[in-house]
């Protein structure tokens, strides 16, 4: 069985190449695949692998400095995920481009997936979604607010222009995990928002706790790996990726005119450049040729 292994921590790293080399073998060793992500703010990832393999790492990770106390998500998958396993060194885990934010230092108030409805139905409270465009287009919550950013550094900007829409207004935010709310929230918070809030866990720790019938939640959870969306109870979905744009596409949108494998969708045919489109289909023909050849390719 494989697992999928969701996690992040924000704590104080002072020698991340230190870490990055042992916890690369120790994954190898078990044949862990995924991608983890260091920073001196802390680690942030997302890995799949068996039971055995999982532990060994989530018992690794918590012997680093401030995460004795690591929690993760898990979900399962019924086909790796993943190509392989890579530990890269970041200057964020995840990136805003906001030097101030802190989440070390003060965060919204964490409501848990059971409280969430509550909160969220409150005439005081709006509801913003902080992750990308793409994927809120395939599913959120009832009543959500989509900045329409396409990068999470977008968002202080999008902020900045629309926060008067929401003076005397309760903050509610959200995201995939939970890890785009930390640092969002202690944004709102340096900007003089006193009444934040976010989901503990985030959408995936919800879709797991929540039965379907109570559920405020429209649609599919964007993830970032081959699954490519989950459903309640954390069932995969059923989109896949385009792999020029790395958007999620359903498979009805694969017999549409504008659609090309691994070069081009109705989403993007008309954002590349006909040398782009030539690339892309190389590329094709290259992991068409692997497989052919019953050889691995890491694809797109």
């Amino acid at each position: 069985m494989i697992i999928v292994a969701a996690l992040y921590h924000f704590t104080r790293f002072d020698d991340i190449a230190a870490i990055q080399k042992p916890l690369q073998a120790l994954c190898d060793t078990y044949g862990n695949k995924g991608s983890l992500l260091l920073a001196r703010e802390g680690i942030n990832g997302t890995v799949a692998g068996s039971r055995e393999g999982l532990d060994a790492m989530l018992a690794h990770i918590r012997t680093l400095p401030g995460c004795s106390d690591l929690e993760h998500k898990e979900s399962p998958a019924s086909t790796m995920p993943f190509n392989r396993m890579k530990v890269r060194l970041k200057r964020e885990i995840v990136t805003m481009g906001q030097p101030d934010v802190d989440p070390l230092a003060a965060v919204g108030n964490y409501v848990a997936p059971k409280d969430w409805n509550d909160l969220i139905r409150q005439d005081d409270v709006v509801i913003i979604d902080t992750r990308n465009d793409y994927e809120v287009a395939i599913g959120t919550f009832e009543g959500a607010i989509d900045p329409l950013t396409k990068s999470f550094g977008e968002f202080p900007d999008w902020w900045q222009e629309n926060k008067d829409r929401f003076h005397n207004k309760r903050v509610a935010m959200f995201c995939t995990g939970g890890i785009r709310c930390e640092k969002s929230t202690n944004y709102l918070i340096g900007q003089g928002v006193e009444d934040v809030f976010h989901l503990k866990g985030g959408i995936l720790k919800y879709l797991e706790d929540v039965p379907a019938d109570d559920s405020t939640w429209n649609g599919e959870c964007f993830v970032f790996d081959q699954r490519v969306s989950v459903g309640q109870g954390l069932v995969e979905g059923p989109h896949e990726l385009c792999f020029a744009c790395r958007r999620p596409i359903l498979p009805e949108d694969k017999a549409r005119p504008e659609y090309e494998e691994g070069v081009s969708c109705h989403l993007c045919v008309d954002e590349q450049t006909e040398s782009q489109r030539e690339r892309f289909r190389e590329r094709q023909k290259q992991i068409a040729l692997s497989k052919a050849r019953g050889e691995s390719h890491m694809g797109p």
